[in-house]
C-alpha cells in the first residue's frame, strides 16, 4: 500500500483511533475524508486537522452507506482508499440481557455489516483504478473472544473472516486488502486503557511501510497466530480476570 499521494475515506474518523491515522495520513502527503455520526466530534477534528474533510453518517442505516459512497465517489472522485474504522461495543451476560434487540443489533450493523456492505459498492470502483485498497480494521478479539463482550468479538471474527475471503476473490485485480487488528488501546472506547495510541498508530503505519496484509500490535500480535488450544487457555483466563465487570 502506497502511503502518500492517495485519497482515503476513514470511516469513524472523528475521534480514537481513526483520528489517529487521518492525522498519519495527512502528514505523509494524502487528501484524507472521515466520516462519523456525531457532527460535533468531526467539527472537532476539522478544528486540529483543517484539511480534512467530514461528512456526517450514520453506518448502521443502509441507506447512509449508500449515500456515504454516492457522495464520496462523486465529489472526491480520485478516492483509492477505503479504510473501515467505525464500530461500537458492549460488555454484558447474556442471562441479563437488555429487552431491546435494536440495542444490540447496531453492534452488529456497524462492526460488520457496514464494513461488508461499504467494501461491496468500493471493491468495483477500486478496480478499475491502479494502487487501490481497502483496510479493515478488526480486532485482536476476531482471534481471542472476550466473553463479557460477546457480540463486538463475534462481529470481528466475522469481519476478520469476510476480510480474507474479500484478499483472495480480490487477489488479480489491483486493490490490495489489510486487516488491522488492534489491541485494546487508549482511547475513549477503552475507558483509556490499553496501549498508547500514538505509539499503537506508529506501529500500524510500519506495518503499512513494510507491505504486511495483516497488521497486530503488542498483546494481540501473539493472538494472531495462537493454536486453538492456546485460545482455550487465554479465553478462559480473560473471562475469569473481567467478569466481575457484568456480574
Amino acid at each position: 500500500m502506497k502511503l502518500s499521494g492517495n485519497t482515503i475515506l476513514i470511516t469513524g474518523g472523528g475521534s480514537g483511533i481513526g483520528l489517529a491515522f487521518a492525522e498519519r495520513f495527512i502528514k505523509a502527503g494524502n487528501t484524507v475524508i472521515v466520516c462519523g455520526r456525531r457532527e460535533s466530534v468531526l467539527q472537532e477534528a476539522k478544528e486540529k486537522f483543517p484539511s480534512l474533510i467530514t461528512r456526517v453518517s450514520d453506518l448502521g442505516l443502509e441507506s447512509e452507506r449508500t449515500a456515504l459512497f454516492d457522495w464520496v465517489t462523486t465529489n472526491y472522485p480520485d478516492v483509492n482508499v477505503l479504510v473501515n474504522n467505525a464500530g461500537i461495543g458492549d460488555q454484558f451476560h447474556v442471562l441479563k440481557e437488555k429487552e431491546n434487540w435494536s440495542y444490540y443489533n447496531s453492534e452488529i450493523a456497524i462492526n460488520f455489516e457496514a464494513p461488508v456492505h461499504l467494501s461491496l459498492l468500493f471493491a468495483p470502483f477500486f478496480s478499475t483504478k491502479q494502487d487501490t485498497a481497502i483496510v479493515n480494521v478488526t480486532s485482536g478479539l476476531a482471534f481471542t473472544p472476550l466473553a463479557i463482550s460477546p457480540i463486538y468479538s463475534a462481529t470481528k471474527a466475522a469481519l476478520h473472516s469476510f476480510t480474507m475471503s474479500l484478499r483472495h476473490q480480490l487477489s488479480d485485480a489491483s486493490v490490495e486488502v489489510i486487516e488491522v487488528a488492534p489491541p485494546a488501546v487508549q482511547t475513549a472506547f477503552t475507558r483509556n486503557n490499553g496501549e498508547p495510541l500514538d505509539a499503537f498508530a506508529d506501529g500500524i503505519f510500519q506495518g503499512f511501510e513494510e507491505g504486511k496484509q495483516e497488521i497486530g500490535y503488542g498483546s494481540s500480535m501473539n493472538r494472531l497466530r495462537m493454536s486453538r488450544d492456546e485460545i482455550d487457555i487465554y479465553v478462559e483466563k480473560m473471562y475469569q480476570a473481567m467478569k466481575g465487570a457484568i456480574e
